[in-house]
């Protein structure tokens, strides 16, 4: 699906499917087109060209249906500060048309299940920040919906609030539900998402699994800390891709041969007196991943896109 606003492209021909139990992690630099895609997919913006369906249903000609599919916790918390967390949730049930004996039910079995009854009957403008995306979550919930959209659900939350966040968005996917997940936290899609979309100026960059886009920069990295690093720069100089951080004192290098490779490499500089403070083998992260296809997300147009 495509949508254009004036001259920039936010969405340029975008495509991808979530199935149930699945988490998609949407990703890209401020501007890429997430919050627009995001948008389009709940009916709050018109597709210009192309296709999309939730639970079957056509998003354009259907969106009636899709929106009783679906629920959205955006980036600005949409509860009603004034009220509490059950009267915030009585609200958007009926809101829902949910019948009274269910609303009851499903508002007991929300506050129960995602522990809110601690503060269920508070007001929420006495909420810490996760306590308040926790309950915009659950404000999304409401109808049980199989189609869940998280736009940056934990951006600007503390460690201990953003575990609670992606503790409840494992559990709803466990339980079936299709998730598409925004966030610019790489260790965030790294551990929420099943696959993940790299999306940059509207254009779709790079799809997979976390593990199939860190092959996609490279393999594993021997990290060696040493002494003094000009040594080890020496011995290892005809391996491509080599890198030595000054600085920290540590060497970077390409391994293509698995933990053998590794083993020959360290006991090569031990016997050449090397003195090795630490070393570790490690892939890839996503954030060395993100920058390698998306590059400098500073670009004109970018705030459009957004």
């Amino acid at each position: 699906m495509s949508k254009r606003f004036d001259e920039v492209d936010a969405v340029d021909q975008v495509s991808f499917a979530v199935g149930a139990g699945e988490v998609l992690g949407l990703l890209g630099p401020n501007g890429a087109g997430k919050t627009t895609l995001v948008k389009l997919l709940t009916t709050l913006l018109s597709i210009d060209s192309g296709t999309a369906r939730v639970g079957g249903f056509d998003v354009s000609s259907e969106p009636g249906v899709v929106r009783r599919l679906i629920g959205l916790a955006g980036q600005a918390a949409a509860v009603d500060e004034k009220l509490t967390a059950r009267e915030n949730l009585e609200l958007f049930g009926r809101l829902y048309h949910l019948p009274r004996g269910r609303r009851r039910a499903r508002i007991g079995e929300l506050i129960d299940r995602f522990d809110l009854r601690s503060f269920a009957d508070r007001p929420a403008s006495t909420y810490s920040g996760g306590q308040r995306r926790r309950l915009d979550i659950v404000v999304a919930l409401i109808a049980d919906p199989p189609a869940l959209f998280l736009d940056e659900p934990t951006t600007g939350l503390d460690p201990r609030s953003r575990a609670e966040v992606w503790k409840s968005v494992r559990e709803l996917a466990a339980e079936g539900t299709a998730i598409v997940l925004t966030t610019q936290y790489l260790e965030e899609a790294d551990q929420l998402a099943d696959h993940i979309l790299v999306i940059d100026r509207g254009r779709s960059v790079a799809a997979g699994t976390p593990d199939q886009l860190k092959s996609q920069i490279g393999g594993d990295v021997l990290e060696i800390r040493v002494v003094d690093p000009g040594p080890v720069e020496a011995l290892v100089a005809e391996i491509e891709g080599v890198a030595v951080d000054w600085d920290r004192r540590t060497v970077d290098i390409p391994i293509t041969a698995g933990s053998e490779q590794s083993l020959d490499l360290l006991g090569a500089l031990q016997a050449a007196g090397t003195t090795i403070e630490d070393f570790q083998l490690r892939r890839p992260t996503l954030d060395e991943v993100f920058l390698a296809l998306t590059g400098d997300a500073s670009t004109p147009g970018a705030e459009a896109a957004r």
